[in-house]
C-alpha cells in the first residue's frame, strides 16, 4: 500500500515581491493549507521584534515550533503552501529538512520581481495598513542584501516566476 505524501510549496522572493498573492493562488489551485509566517510572528512576538536580528531569532523559534506540525500535515497527504521567506540558504535548509523528513513532493517558487516594483508595492501595503508589519525602505534594502536565490546544489524543484508585464 503506497502512502500519499503532501506537496510542499515554498516561496522565495524579496519583501513585497508577491509571495502572499502567489500563495493565495496556490491555495485555491491545489486546495492546500496555507501557513503564513507573519500571521504567527505578529501575535506571538510582534511587540518584541524591533531589529533584523530579532526577526531571525523569533523566526527561528517559530520554525522550531511549526516543524513537527508541518511534517504531520505532509505525512497525512496534505498539500501545504508555506508563506515563510525562503530567501537565504539557512532558511531553505530548514525547508529542505521538512522535505527530507517526509519525502514530500515540493516546489520552490522563485519570484523575480524587480526592487522598484517591490518598493512600490511595499509603499501601497504600508499605506493600506492591512499587513501586520510596517517595513521601511531602509529595512527593505537591509533584508534585500541578504537575498540569495536557490541554487541547483540545494536540491529543490524550482519554478521561476518572472516579472509580470
Amino acid at each position: 500500500m503506497s502512502v500519499k505524501r503532501g506537496t510542499l510549496h515554498m516561496l522565495c522572493g524579496k519583501i513585497a515581491s508577491g509571495k502572499s498573492t502567489l500563495a493565495a493562488h496556490l491555495v485555491a489551485e491545489h486546495g492546500a493549507v496555507l501557513v503564513v509566517e507573519d500571521e504567527w510572528l505578529h501575535p506571538l512576538f510582534g511587540d518584541q521584534m524591533r531589529t533584523g536580528a530579532d526577526f531571525l531569532h523569533y523566526s527561528g523559534r517559530l520554525r522550531a515550533a511549526m516543524g513537527p506540525h508541518l511534517v504531520a500535515l505532509l505525512d497525512a497527504g496534505v498539500t501545504v503552501v508555506l508563506d515563510f521567506q525562503a530567501n537565504t540558504i539557512d532558511s531553505r535548509r530548514w525547508m529542505r529538512g521538512l522535505i527530507e523528513e517526509t519525502g514530500a513532493d515540493h516546489i520552490m517558487h522563485v519570484l523575480e520581481t524587480p526592487d522598484a516594483v517591490c518598493l512600490e508595492r511595499l509603499h501601497a501595503r504600508n499605506a493600506s495598513g492591512d499587513h501586520p508589519f510596517q517595513v521601511t525602505d531602509d529595512m527593505f534594502h537591509r533584508f534585500a542584501k541578504h537575498f540569495v536565490p536557490p541554487s541547483e546544489e540545494e536540491g529543490f524543484t524550482i519554478l521561476i516566476h518572472p516579472p509580470s508585464a
